[in-house]
């Protein structure tokens, strides 16, 4: 079976999708076979894994509204080595469409179980807000990776998010829960994101991950390419850590 992770959180810029696509890039470098699920109408997740959105014959859209199934719309991205199930604008329309669906919430399980034998981790990039879109991907996973930024806003936010994963855990996925906190974007130069990543350290325990994503310009370049940063320059610090960051994906799924 697949192990199902959305990578959320209510706050944009945080790194979500540079999360999303670098450790799908880190995973497929371990030779872990990976789907990585773009649940974002603005497809900065498949831009990132060097698919151009604007030539998709289908994507999500249609999956989630019934009218293909995940392995017609899924496409293969060579630069990272793992496949995507794509988004583009359409997707915007389709939290309107799917109010009237039956099970609206478990769209995205569903289509997912048909490919469940065919990878290791499905990875999904949910959108900044907590909509019909990112429920779909919170009621398909097994669990919630949060990146986060080392600063005071993104600890505000993070108490909102731990009561909406909560929420979906006691009515509409038992299994989910929080797999981890990743701290990324980190500078420590800065004593405020030194005092941070303490305060969630004691906070949280061994639920944050060992592994930290510094700030780097590489990473930072890679989309405009159209790769992921793992691949662009893997000797940069950035891609070096999401590699790490994988091999201990893989270690704490062992022990789940």
């Amino acid at each position: 079976m697949a192990k199902i992770f959305c990578v959320a959180n209510q706050k944009g810029g945080v790194g979500k999708t540079t999360t999303t696509v670098n450790l799908s890039a880190g995973l497929a470098k371990l030779d872990q076979r990976v789907l990585l699920v773009d649940l974002d109408p603005q497809g900065n997740a498949t831009m990132g894994a060097g698919i151009n959105k604007a030539e998709l014959e289908s994507s999500i859209y249609q999956v989630l509204l019934g009218e293909s199934d995940v392995a017609g719309a899924r496409v293969r991205s060579e630069a990272g080595r793992f496949d995507v199930l794509p988004a583009n604008r359409e997707l915007a329309g389709a939290e309107v469409e799917m109010v009237a669906l039956e099970h609206r919430e478990r769209r995205l399980k569903d289509a997912l179980a048909a490919v469940d034998a065919d990878y290791d981790f499905i990875l999904v990039d949910c959108p900044p807000a907590l909509s019909l879109l990112t429920l779909n991907g919170l009621c398909a996973a097994h669990g919630v990776i949060i990146p986060m930024q080392c600063e005071y806003y993104a600890l505000e936010g993070l108490s909102d998010l731990v009561n909406t994963i909560k929420k979906v855990h006691a009515n509409l996925n038992t299994d989910l829960k929080i797999i981890g906190l990743l701290r990324v974007m980190f500078d420590p130069r800065m004593t405020l994101s030194q005092q941070v990543s303490n305060q969630l350290e004691q906070h949280f325990g061994d639920k944050v991950f060992k592994t930290i994503i510094p700030r780097n310009v590489r990473l930072a370049e890679a989309p405009s390419y159209g790769i992921p940063g793992v691949t662009f320059d893997p000797s940069s610090k950035g891609a070096q850590a999401y590699i790490a960051f994988g091999a201990e994906m893989v270690q704490r799924i062992k022990t789940m």
